[in-house]
């Protein structure tokens, strides 16, 4: 990332804390994790000690996922629930598996800011689901600086707990590492539609959801566009 990007990010930051306005792209984000079954955590702030003593936050994580193992399913119709399950084959989940995001969420480019793959800010995001790891999570944090993703025992012999650090943005493709706002945006309208019926009575606050929930009520028909464009 060049110095001006640099720039852009920290000016970022600092507009959301003095206004305390959620960006609407993380709002989205965080809405689509939740409905697939993911605790969060957005703009999650990391503070160190400055050379003059003092405490500061540095930067913020924008999304911290966290999703224990188990079928997701959008009400309890106990014969029906079958056709009620919330389920995203891009999230990669596995049924033994507790999955760990560290999320950035970006309006253009989905791509990662340098300063969240530093030490300190990877192992205080984690220090706050340390319980949830088998291992010491030191070798975690070096995992994700290296690789972007770490994948160990979790505690108690439970299976496995996948940490992975996501990109969210505009992007032609979607994996492991980098998930675009348009499939998110595809994905969200799609259980609008399908799951009509059940979310019709859910209050949807946020402005992300409640303008797709809107959208979806009134009759658009939106359509995915070229991401490579």
């Amino acid at each position: 990332m060049g110095r001006q990007e640099g720039y852009e990010a920290c000016d970022s930051f600092t507009r959301r804390r003095q206004t305390g306005v959620m960006d609407i792209a993380v709002n989205l984000v965080e809405t689509y994790l939740r409905l697939n079954g993911y605790l969060t955590i957005s703009e999650f702030e990391i503070q160190r000690r400055g050379e003059n003593g003092l405490y500061e936050t540095v930067t913020d994580v924008d999304i911290v996922g966290f999703r224990l193992p188990g079928d997701i399913y959008a009400a309890d119709d106990h014969e029906d629930c079958r056709m009620l399950q919330i389920s995203d084959p891009a999230l990669e989940l596995r049924p033994d598996m507790i999955d760990v995001i560290l999320g950035e969420v970006k309006q253009g480019d989905a791509q990662f800011n340098p300063g969240i793959t530093r030490h300190e800010v990877l192992h205080s995001a984690l220090q706050r689901l340390e319980w949830a790891y088998g291992v010491p999570i030191i070798g975690v944090v070096e995992a994700l600086q290296e690789h972007g993703l770490s994948e160990v025992p979790a505690c108690a012999g439970t299976g496995v707990i996948r940490t992975r650090m996501v990109a969210f943005g505009r992007s032609p493709t979607t994996d492991l590492h980098t998930i675009s706002l348009s499939h998110i945006f595809s994905t969200m309208v799609g259980y609008f539609h399908d799951l009509e019926e059940v979310l019709r009575p859910a209050q949807f606050k946020d402005p992300a959801p409640a303008l797709l929930k809107l959208l979806v009520k009134t009759g658009f028909e939106i359509t995915r566009p070229d991401e490579s464009k």
